[in-house]
């Protein structure tokens, strides 16, 4: 089953798909170098993110439990448009991924 959240009118685009066990995230960033993924799952260590094609970027993870993310793309925190938000300690915002 596949669930799809896109940017409008924004440099990077956003979209999930879920299969029973994994949600892979996917972020479209023209022109990115370098895309990590951060998550409440592992205290938000940094994850290098796979280059799929030209512009667009996958990480995979489990499926079973709620957690915040965001993307670092190109050394700049990036928090694309979601389905769901949290606001984080920092003043900005974190997106929330429910199973």
């Amino acid at each position: 089953m596949a669930l799809a959240t896109c940017l409008l009118g924004c440099a990077a685009a956003h979209y999930r798909e879920r299969d029973s066990e994994r949600v892979t995230l996917f972020l479209r960033a023209p022109g990115a170098e370098r895309v990590e993924f951060a998550s409440s799952l592992d205290a938000y260590e940094r994850h290098r993110a796979d280059k799929l094609r030209q512009s667009l970027w996958a990480v995979s993870v489990a499926a079973d439990s709620e957690f915040r993310y965001f993307y670092i793309v190109d050394g700049r925190v990036v928090t694309p448009e979601c389905e769901l938000y949290e606001k984080d300690d920092f003043g900005s915002r974190n997106c929330v991924y429910v199973p």
